[in-house]
């Protein structure tokens, strides 16, 4: 076998890893862990849910004005707050 054939197994061979599939970013640089998010306060603003969901604050934004919040919410006048408690059940069943 050639240097470079080995060198071509040996990679096929080695897992990919998640860093690996994301370009080698790290969980905590796309958003806060599990363990941060349980240490938030008991509400937090949508925008901050939305980091942690993964999702911009718009689309969070779109998903309260339809209905289809996947997480509790604690309507405020025109504003909206998210039970942390909530959003943890939920990434925690991701």
């Amino acid at each position: 076998m050639t240097r470079d054939a080995a060198a071509e197994q040996a990679t096929a061979d080695t897992p990919v890893t998640a860093s690996d599939a994301d370009g080698g970013r790290s969980k905590s640089s796309d958003g806060p862990t599990l363990d941060e998010i349980r240490s938030w306060p008991a509400t937090v603003s949508v925008p901050k849910a939305a980091t942690a969901l993964g999702v911009s604050k718009t689309h969070l934004h779109a998903l309260i004005r339809r209905g289809e919040a996947p997480v509790k919410l604690v309507p405020l006048g025109g504003r909206h707050r998210v039970i942390t408690a909530s959003l943890v059940r939920l990434l925690e069943g991701a």
